[in-house]
């Protein structure tokens, strides 16, 4: 099969995020597929942007053939983003012959956090009459209006909402990340028969083969709470405004006098304030270590006795979440306290650990002290419960062959 795959932020094991256009690529090429990923010279989310030679640069990772469009820089949220997103939809739209000559593919998947990419997508799958498959990550543009508090009459708003509907339209199928969003798209003209979910993933077994180890600096401190008999409670993530922290610091209160220590790495906007708030409350028994490499967090997660993950309360929950953070930590088998109100749960699906309401220290705490109050035992049972489910339902391996036999439907 021939598949092409549009995603405007894709990135790579060389390049960063976006990661899951990469790994589902990469499966597929291993099951004798020939696959394109087109997306933009330029992403925010990338750690590493490609080297661009010419307009259309090409590029070939681990078997895919990988076509970088030149767009133009931005930074932030603000016009020069717009303009890059419009300047990557036009070309695609105008190079659509091009695109279906040189590449002739079977199946095209639109795969971007916005919808306009459904419009050279939807060109490009008509003129190849190849299956046109709709892939959603998140719903925009409710998004920027739930979050952002964006009127539905703002021209970009209403630009997306057009995109939104065309795509449910135009779409022979519609994968979606979010378990829960089909009432939603239903809503917006989505015929219901072309619903399909297919969660974030992980790749299991770079997981397993990781083998970097924590700092000294994190060692020690590790070492030194358990040899003083603690009960480490970790988190590894980012320590935004999205990740509720300020919670757990209520809770470390709450807790200072348990044998229970919290151990925190990572970096994010909040995390400055996170200290200074740890040092006015007189907090002793949280400890905040600096951001580690990827391959270092399997290392530090099974360190830990029990891990953490809180939200905050937010409407567009409610059509469900897949997190990656959450996948690492059931693949550490270890039992997780899951802080959250979305419309689905993996660690209730799971059985993997206790899940209570957001933005609650007293439920949270309560949640740590039932994970401390179980035998080893238990606390195994626990983490190996939420291994199984990652393994049996997120591993990128067992994705890609689910997305292929919708792909032959």
């Amino acid at each position: 099969m021939n598949i092409l795959l549009v995603n405007h932020y894709a990135g790579s094991n060389k390049h960063g995020m976006e990661y899951r256009p990469y790994y589902l690529s990469r499966e597929w090429v291993k099951m004798g597929h020939k696959v394109t990923i087109i997306a933009s010279s330029y992403s925010h989310v990338r750690t590493k942007q490609p080297e661009i030679t010419e307009k259309w640069t090409n590029e070939t990772i681990d078997g895919i053939d990988y076509i970088w469009v030149e767009t133009p820089l931005y930074d932030g949220n603000g016009a020069k983003r717009v303009l890059n997103i419009f300047s990557f939809v036009k070309d695609l739209y105008m190079n659509a012959s091009k695109i279906v000559k040189e590449i002739s593919p079977d199946i095209v998947i639109a795969s971007s956090t916005y919808p306009l990419d459904i419009y050279p997508a939807s060109k490009i799958a008509k003129m190849a009459r190849a299956k046109l498959i709709f892939e959603v990550h998140d719903l925009w543009p409710l998004t920027p209006m739930e979050l952002g508090n964006m009127s539905k009459f703002h021209p970009f708003i209403m630009t997306m909402q057009k995109g939104e509907n065309d795509a449910y339209k135009k779409a022979d199928m519609v994968v979606s990340l979010l378990p829960k969003a089909k009432e939603h798209m239903i809503s917006h003209g989505m015929d219901p028969a072309k619903f399909q979910f297919l969660p974030n993933g992980i790749v299991t077994e770079d997981w397993e083969n990781a083998n970097e180890e924590i700092p000294k600096e994190h060692i020690e401190l590790i070492t030194k709470l358990k040899n003083e008999g603690k009960f480490l409670v970790g988190y590894a993530g980012t320590q935004g405004i999205a990740n509720a922290l300020e919670y757990l610091l209520d809770v470390a209160k709450i807790m200072q006098d348990k044998p229970i220590s919290f151990v925190l790495v990572g970096k994010g906007t909040e995390r400055d304030s996170l200290i200074q708030r740890t040092k006015e409350m007189g907090l002793t028994n949280i400890h905040f270590l600096p951001v580690i490499n990827k391959d270092a967090i399997p290392d530090f997660l099974t360190r830990m006795d029990a891990l953490y993950i809180g939200w905050r309360r937010s409407t567009l929950y409610r059509f469900g979440v897949s997190p990656n953070k959450l996948l690492d930590y059931m693949m550490a088998s270890k039992p997780i306290i899951h802080s959250i109100e979305a419309g689905n749960d993996l660690v209730k699906e799971a059985n993997c650990g206790v899940s209570v309401a957001p933005e609650d220290p007293v439920l949270i705490s309560e949640a740590i002290q039932q994970i401390f109050e179980l035998t080893d035992e238990e606390r195994k049972r626990l983490g190996a419960n939420g291994k199984k489910f990652v393994m049996e339902n997120h591993d990128y391996r067992v994705l890609a062959e689910r997305f292929i036999k919708l792909m032959n439907q």
